[in-house]
């Protein structure tokens, strides 16, 4: 293997080898970043003091206000969005589950490609140590991607992408050599408002800004409580994991979009056939099974049987 001594060369290859592992956009950021992370680390501030973290007690981790803190000797983060964008529908009659978990669980996915990613680092910079993290470590995740360039945070807190959308999951590859960075995104979403408009429950309470005492993916796969809000099940629908409403509305998302062909990425068949009537009668183990390797397991069997329950109408089977 040839070792790339130009460190400008090497930020290309990187971004090149991400490509190569299914990764798409990519970019890259350095350390301390632009005056924006300084902004997006007040504005998580002021969003923790409202309390719209809920019981997500783990947003409150200081090492999420500081990069530094989860790489010793930090110099530049690559950036690398998974799309899961793919070109099949559920049944109508289905009940809803969110895009992100249709597939294998992305962390492990992800995981496993960037540190195939970081080995390849490691042999041309023996001396570089590096971390993978995936949304489970404590990383501002949308603001560093947005510095490295994959698109911007948009109004609804997803990070869109002018050609690619929304419909990414985001990971990050730590280093401590210094790359070149990439320009940051540009934020593109003008007048517009349809996220906002468009949610059932108001959760996104201003631009940007959101609230999860109010958000269906928030009850629905983090809230522990036997039973969910009333102001949440009268306007729930049928998504029982996650909800997508404010992704399927944008713009950004009604263009052209590149399907998925990541076989990893293929959603599972229970998913796209869920319906409210066999999903009651599955014990304990089948949910078990069923969840196996997939992000979705994060919601347990009763809280399953719960959000089912909670669903108002008898449009759906």
């Amino acid at each position: 293997m040839t070792t790339i001594k130009n460190n400008s060369e090497l930020s290309e290859q990187l971004k090149l080898n991400a490509k190569n592992e299914g990764f798409n956009p990519v970019g890259i950021a350095v350390i301390p970043g632009s005056e924006r992370i300084e902004l997006r680390t007040k504005a998580l501030q002021r969003w923790l003091k409202a309390g719209h973290q809920a019981d997500m007690q783990w947003m409150h981790a200081p090492r999420r206000q500081k990069i530094e803190s989860l790489l010793d000797g930090v110099n530049s983060v690559l950036s690398v969005g998974l799309n899961y964008y793919v070109n099949t529908k559920k049944d109508p009659e289905a009940l809803s589950i969110g895009r992100y978990a249709w597939g294998k669980d992305y962390h492990k996915v992800a995981t496993q490609r960037l540190r195939r990613i970081g080995h390849w680092l490691e042999k041309q910079r023996p001396s570089c140590r590096w971390k993978v993290c995936v949304d489970s470590a404590p990383l501002q995740e949308k603001a560093w991607a947005e510095e490295a360039g994959l698109g911007w945070i948009g109004k609804n807190s997803n990070l869109i992408n002018q050609k690619e959308g929304s419909w990414f999951i985001l990971a990050h590859l730590l280093c401590t050599e210094l790359l070149t960075p990439d320009q940051p995104g540009i934020a593109l979403c003008g007048k517009c408002q349809k996220c906002i408009d468009a949610c059932p429950t108001k959760a996104i309470t201003e631009p940007f800004v959101i609230n999860s005492q109010r958000c269906i993916a928030y009850h629905t796969i983090e809230n522990r409580e036997e039973y969910l809000p009333r102001e949440i099940t009268s306007k729930m629908g049928n998504w029982v994991a996650g909800c997508d409403i404010c992704q399927e509305v944008c713009p950004w998302n009604h263009q052209n979009l590149t399907h998925s062909e990541d076989p990893e990425m293929q959603p599972k068949n229970w998913i796209l056939k869920l319906t409210k009537k066999d999903a009651m009668t599955w014990n304990d183990g089948k949910w078990t099974d069923h969840l196996r390797g997939s992000a979705l397991k994060r919601i347990k069997p009763w809280m399953w049987r719960r959000n089912i329950k909670a669903i108002q109408t008898d449009n759906y089977s």
